[in-house]
């Protein structure tokens, strides 16, 4: 399993992503989930990818071996609309291919995936989408400006008490982001550290474009779940209890 989070605000954009992956308790292992596209001062696209390891890392290989060949492609589409239609036939491409049309039997394997993509190209304004399965897709609004995808259920109430698309500045939803991903992580063993995060500021076009890992050893990681832990407890222990019981 995996999680990935992608929000779309105000202020620019934000992408995280854990970096494990299982089949089982006993086959634990640890693969990037994010994929970056970039040419400087032109545009700034970010990948993020759950579900089946061998569908996402063939639509990442067909995606990034035909950026010199083939027209089309994420290095030369117009904008980020077109970018994520690219992304839906490429996983219908490969889905088609790996599943059991024509192929024999597919023996119960589940080849679908999802797909986060977002950023910015020169000339409109950031977006972000949340490809399907199937390989259609939707896109971020004001009203709903965050996806999830993987193990979503545990990280979901923080983002939701928090985020807003007007007045959350970056700084702040990385936090938030953060401590949705220990709250799954406490719950989930199919999710874990590290976490690679890309912050992306509105019409910026920043140098360099890269991810921000957050390992195990993080001082700050380390220190945000201490604070977030304890400080729940505090506030759970304030609560008035139910006063029907003692009566």
């Amino acid at each position: 399993m995996t999680y990935c989070v992608a929000m779309r605000l105000r202020a620019g954009l934000l992408f995280a992503s854990d970096t494990r992956t299982n089949a089982g308790v006993d086959h634990i292992a640890q693969f990037r989930k994010m994929t970056l596209f970039h040419i400087p001062h032109q545009r700034e696209i970010v990948m993020l990818n759950a579900g089946n390891l061998a569908t996402t890392q063939s639509v990442v290989s067909l995606l990034q071996q035909r950026l010199l060949h083939e027209v089309p492609n994420m290095l030369n589409v117009s904008s980020l609309y077109d970018a994520a239609v690219l992304v839906g036939q490429t996983l219908r491409e490969v889905v088609a291919r790996d599943s059991d049309a024509g192929h024999g039997p597919s023996q119960g394997v589940d080849f679908g995936a999802n797909f986060l993509l977002g950023g910015q190209i020169m000339g409109e304004g950031p977006r972000l989408f949340h490809i399907y399965p199937q390989g259609n897709f939707i896109e971020a609004t004001e009203d709903t400006p965050y996806f999830q995808i993987g193990e979503s259920k545990y990280g979901k109430p923080i983002i939701d008490r928090v985020i807003r698309y007007d007045s959350t500045e970056l700084p702040e939803a990385a936090k938030c982001t953060l401590v949705s991903f220990d709250s799954t992580i406490r719950s989930n063993l199919s999710v874990g550290l590290p976490i690679d995060m890309v912050l992306l500021r509105a019409n910026r076009f920043e140098e360099p474009m890269k991810a921000h890992r957050v390992t195990a050893e993080s001082a700050y990681f380390q220190q945000l779940r201490k604070g977030w832990s304890e400080g729940l407890r505090k506030v759970f222990e304030s609560l008035p209890d139910e006063p029907w019981f003692e009566t």
